[in-house]
């Protein structure tokens, strides 16, 4: 009965709250073997696997920085391409334009040139019509002068000579009263 009452005693004394001397001994001695453990072979493999993965973040942030900066320069080479292409094409509009100008210019002169070579081609041509009628005319009145006056007189004047110095005369003084008139 002894042996009860000591356990009875022992069990009043002990607080069922904290656990006994050797659990707590046994614990710590795992936690310190796990916690040794952890220190030295699982913590330098995460912190190996942390590093690495932070290396690999900023070597892909410097990728991704680097390749900002290329699509920028691209941007600021195409923006230039782009300015210089426009800045050609209008020296190529203000050249089409200066070489149309130049083309209608010369459409004109060329106009006027033709346009004064058929005037005096066809001046010339009204001149000699006119010489040509003014000489047909001349022999038609002179011959209906010569009939006309041969039935006056009642004569012929068949002198050729004769009859065409009176045909002159007679134009010269018709010619005279024209002028005379005007």
């Amino acid at each position: 009965m002894n042996s009860a009452v000591q356990l009875a005693a022992e069990g009043a004394a002990q607080n069922p709250l904290l656990p006994a001397t050797y659990d707590i001994v046994w614990s710590a001695i795992a936690f310190i073997i796990i916690l040794i453990a952890f220190w030295k072979v699982f913590l330098p493999k995460v912190q190996v696997m942390l590093d690495a993965r932070a290396e690999a973040i900023e070597g892909n942030i410097a990728k991704a920085d680097e390749a900002q900066a290329k699509a920028e320069a691209a941007l600021q080479e195409y923006t230039a391409q782009l300015a210089s292409a426009r800045h050609e094409a209008g020296e190529i509009r203000e050249s089409a334009r200066a070489d149309a100008t130049k083309i209608v210019t010369k459409a004109k002169e060329d106009a006027v040139t033709e346009q004064a070579r058929i005037a005096q081609a066809a001046q010339a041509q009204i001149e000699a019509e006119r010489q040509s009628a003014a000489v047909s005319l001349r022999k038609d009145v002179g011959s209906l002068a010569i009939d006309l006056a041969s039935s006056v007189v009642g004569e012929s004047l068949s002198d050729d000579q004769k009859a065409s110095a009176l045909v002159d005369r007679f134009l010269a003084e018709l010619e005279a009263s024209e002028k005379a008139a005007q």
